[in-house]
């Protein structure tokens, strides 16, 4: 793959200027860089979903490229056949097969000619190409290899969950045989023995392999060469190594260009001096000056910037009431997508005013789905949710469903009653400047849709938060400011998880375990077991 003086903006907003690169076809390069910097953007051009407003990113003909996307939701329809059927279209065999035995058909029935022969030769090399022979043991150890049981092959995609979701995504594309991978935040969704399988295979995989990730252990295993997409630069630079590679090579970097930075302010600041003394001078000290002058002005020219520091998000909330005593309280709920199939039958608990309270289970037993009860998005088959008339519940979704996606990021707060000038400013706090704000919320990457989320959140004034996986799509920085705004908010949460060194952080009292409903004291054993079991739902 050549990228040649790739330049690109959008809506106004210039993301890459003249950028050139070569990508080999066996580099497993990870994309790094912060949340808005262009890394889901620069598939969407590889992809050809965008256009270069200059440049271009050439790919050798007929290389097949598979993407993964960030929100699995994307790639998997909603679809009644079967989980089994919707992997092995992966590769076209059956209508190989089929076409190969129509013209044997008509091999017997007539005289064989040359055109029938060639095509025959054709779908022989395809069949081989697509290992034919080898291919159910291939997709048999891909089956076990993401721990995809026999259960949930046999089941239709629409009914599969999040987390199932993201195995099967998984499986159709290493099935696939692509020679370019694609792949945004592929372990968002895995469980652990899943997430280990995955890099184990990826790094012996023969193609070209993408990854943006904020998963760094997941980047060092995979990768071998690391991309960076400077923000604030808008260029890109390639470094031969994985994730810690590049942070000691870039520290080096930095701290070599903070020294040439001050000895050349010292040589700038020396020059001018000179320069100020003897200007009005005459004879040789006007010489002299005339001689720094012009060093000086050689200087400047080539002056050396250090890199500005990116601001942080800052998150803050005012809740005015912290509500009564009992805010929640579920009395023998009950709840399944069909009535014969219950996801949980007569869960009973109270939630207390400023508890932290975690939910947990295997994939697929509904803990989002518990959350949507609560929030009234859906109606329990059986049983009460009692919300106390002094309860606000503000909602963090997993797939920022509260966002509409065809309004702009100015639009989708606007609902709170504030003129332009405090959304505005409340925007800022999210780093969403100046034209940004025009912007529609379809265009933005998950991460920057996760800060938004954020910004409408903390805009509600809420009691009660209910939280569905909120570190998801957010860089390490981010994640850390999130745990410190909760650690230090003062109403009650409902928190849904997967990341283990998050939860810790925010004084969480007690866990309710689905399907069962039994809920315990807070123990970090229980939350690291179904952490490994299964990292969201």
């Amino acid at each position: 793959m050549n990228i040649s003086h790739l330049t690109f903006s959008y809506e106004n907003t210039l993301i890459y200027e003249d950028v050139s690169l070569e990508l080999k076809k066996k580099d497993h390069i990870g994309i790094i860089g912060v949340n808005g910097a262009g890394k889901s953007t620069l598939f969407k051009l590889i992809l050809k979903q965008l256009e270069p407003d200059y440049g271009s990113i050439k790919i050798a003909s007929n290389s097949r490229i598979y993407y993964l996307p960030q929100v699995i939701t994307d790639e998997i329809p909603d679809s009644n056949i079967t989980v089994l059927e919707y992997i092995m279209s992966a590769r076209p065999l059956q209508k190989l097969v089929q076409e190969m035995n129509d013209l044997y058909q008509k091999m017997a029935e007539e005289k064989s000619t040359d055109k029938i022969e060639k095509r025959l030769e054709y779908i022989q090399s395809q069949l081989d190409y697509w290992e034919y022979y080898e291919a159910d043991s291939i997709l048999l150890r891909l089956v076990n290899l993401l721990n995809i049981s026999d259960e949930l092959l046999n089941q239709s995609l629409i009914s599969s969950s999040g987390g199932q979701k993201s195995k099967i995504a998984f499986a159709r594309l290493l099935y696939s045989k692509p020679e370019i991978i694609l792949l945004d935040e592929p372990t968002n969704h895995l469980d652990e023995k899943s997430r280990e399988n995955i890099m184990n295979y990826l790094k012996n995989y023969p193609g070209m392999v993408l990854v943006i990730s904020h998963d760094i252990s997941f980047l060092n295993e995979v990768t071998n060469k690391t991309l960076w997409i400077d923000k604030a630069t808008k260029k890109m630079e390639l470094i031969n190594g994985n994730y810690e590679q590049f942070q000691k090579i870039k520290i080096i970097q930095e701290k070599e260009l903070k020294n040439k930075y001050e000895s050349q302010a010292k040589e700038i600041k020396k020059l001018q001096d000179i320069v100020n003394l003897y200007s009005h001078s005459s004879g040789k000290r006007k010489r002299m000056a005339e001689s720094r002058e012009k060093s000086l002005k050689k200087l400047l020219k080539n002056k050396i910037e250090l890199q500005p520091v990116l601001k942080k998000v800052n998150l803050k909330m005012q809740v005015d009431d912290l509500g009564s005593t009992i805010p929640l309280k579920l009395e023998n709920l009950s709840f399944g997508y069909q009535k014969n199939n219950l996801l949980y039958e007569n869960i009973n608990f109270e939630i207390y005013r400023q508890e932290r309270f975690l939910i947990i289970g295997e994939n697929g037993v509904g803990k989002s789905t518990l959350l949507k009860l609560i929030h009234k998005d859906l109606t329990p088959l059986h049983g009460l949710i009692n919300l106390s008339n002094k309860t606000k519940i503000g909602y963090y979704a997993q797939e920022h469903e509260s966002l509409d996606l065809e309004k702009t990021i100015l639009q989708n707060l606007e609902e709170f009653g504030f003129n332009e000038t405090k959304i505005r400013s409340h925007l800022g706090n999210f780093l969403f400047t100046d034209q940004d704000v025009y912007k529609k919320v379809k265009v933005l990457s998950p991460g920057e849709r996760s800060r938004l989320a954020f910004a409408k959140l903390t805009l509600s004034n809420a009691n009660l938060l209910l939280l569905d996986e909120p570190t998801n799509h957010l860089d390490p920085e981010t994640q850390e400011l999130v745990a410190n705004f909760l650690k230090n908010y003062p109403g009650t949460i409902i928190l849904v998880s997967h990341n283990s060194q998050f939860v810790d952080n925010l004084g969480i009292e007690r866990i309710l375990l689905l399907p069962s409903g039994k809920v315990f004291y807070y123990d970090r054993k229980i939350v690291e077991f179904y952490e490994k079991e299964n990292k969201s739902e």
